[in-house]
């Protein structure tokens, strides 16, 4: 009986490909860049199973030329490049990778929170660039993060895990989520609230929402001229849920003192953002899950969903 076929769309390591290759014939997109759509669409022609990376778009398209398609097993929480709506009408199980993230991500949002507010790659780049040439009172004086407010746009697994974080760091956490969650609120002491005062109480916004049409351009203009101007604003969420040219305006107008963004509207983002000209811009490439161990265990669980619907068995992490 010929073994069912597994299409990978970017290089993994032999143990994750050696879990397919049990129960599949495997081949994967071995360049450490993301493969052209056209092969893509050549290369499940005739695939059973795709493990995805977000940069590759499952659509109508590419379901439509893909007629012995079971499961995309994405390799990433957020599944905001799969038409969920068309695998559903072609029968096509889609997974994700949740929980195995979460607090490698969390690590770096309050990572990315911290360098922010102290201004740490700022501090960086004046010693490399050799201006450090005497010590003054107020040199690269930034904001306090031990004992401020820390607003959460998004309480999910990752928020409570850098809740639990900000607890640590005296902070008062507020959150605004579309249900109220209990156990956070008895762990973390973690208050709710409504958009608009989480806005202008906090003095770090931390965006943590999955890309949806609710929440898509969900920080703009209005949500920006609401927060303090000694407010930061933090996104590791989808670069779609901000509208970047508000939020360059935003900087550039002193309504909000600094910005860290992991994620844009484009990625890789293009060196002409005006966004990573900004000083007070600290601007990272997507690297929220990237621990070794993380993405490891992220690669296991797309590769394990696959081989239990191989099987004949259900998913681990169905959406």
């Amino acid at each position: 009986m010929k073994k069912p076929q597994v299409f990978v769309t970017r290089k993994l390591t032999d143990e994750v490909i050696a879990m397919l290759e049990a129960v599949a014939t495997v081949e994967q997109w071995t360049e450490d860049y993301p493969i052209p759509r056209e092969l893509l669409l050549t290369k499940v022609e005739q695939a059973d199973a795709v493990l995805t990376m977000l940069t590759e778009r499952i659509d109508e398209e590419l379901l439509t030329r893909a007629k012995h398609l079971r499961i995309v097993a994405n390799m990433a929480v957020g599944y905001d490049n799969i038409d969920l709506a068309a695998c559903k009408k072609h029968g096509v199980i889609v997974t994700n990778t949740p929980d195995v993230l979460t607090e490698a991500t969390a690590d770096l949002a309050f990572a990315l929170l911290m360098a922010t507010g102290r201004r740490v790659t700022e501090a960086n780049r004046f010693l490399l660039n050799g201006e450090w040439t005497s010590w003054s009172p107020m040199l690269l004086a930034g904001q306090n993060v031990f004992g401020t407010t820390l607003g959460i746009i998004g309480m999910g697994r990752i928020g409570e895990a850098v809740a639990r974080r900000a607890k640590g760091f005296g902070m008062r956490i507020i959150y605004h989520n579309r249900s109220r969650r209990h156990g956070a609120e008895e762990e973390t002491g973690a208050e709710w609230a409504g958009l608009e005062a989480l806005l202008q109480e906090s003095d770090y916004v931390l965006l943590l929402t999955p890309l949806t049409e609710e929440t898509r351009l969900l920080m703009g203009e209005k949500q920006f001229g609401l927060m303090k101007e000694t407010a930061v604003f933090i996104n590791v969420s989808r670069g779609g849920t901000v509208d970047e040219a508000a939020l360059y305006n935003a900087l550039v107008e002193k309504k909000i003192w600094a910005a860290g963004l992991d994620v844009f509207q484009v990625e890789p983002v293009p060196l002409d953002n005006p966004l990573l000209r900004l000083p007070n811009v600290v601007a990272l490439p997507h690297i929220g899950s990237a621990t070794i161990q993380t993405r490891t265990e992220m690669a296991k669980l797309a590769a394990a969903n696959i081989a239990l619907v191989l099987k004949g068995e259900e998913p681990l992490t169905a959406i």
